[in-house]
């Protein structure tokens, strides 16, 4: 009975130097490459979705049908009166209208 404190206290000192060691070496991975991944940098939309709709709606008559992101530009469905669809483009990091489809 004695035996099993024992063996749980030195099974648990053993593991922890590794613990640790993993700990720091992740660390130093992160610091010696300095930069963030190439995910990290890629650049989100700085509008939100809502405000793009906003603006791509703005004047114009009709109603809205949906919105998806793309990357670099949000995309906005939009039906005019009388059945036309188009595709207003929005820049998604300064919100300006580029253009129809």
């Amino acid at each position: 009975m004695t035996r099993m404190p024992a063996f749980l206290l030195a099974a648990l000192l053993a593991a922890a130097p590794l613990s640790a060691a993993a700990q720091d070496r992740g660390e130093r991975d992160r610091g010696e490459r300095g930069r963030p991944s190439a995910e990290s940098q890629e650049e989100r939309p700085r509008i939100s979705v809502g405000a793009a709709v906003q603006r791509a709606s703005a004047g114009r008559p009709g109603r809205f049908l949906g919105a998806s992101n793309r990357g670099d530009t949000i995309v906005v469905r939009w039906e005019y009166p009388g059945g036309r669809v188009a595709d207003i483009v929005v820049d998604g990091r300064t919100g300006r209208v580029i253009g129809e489809r």
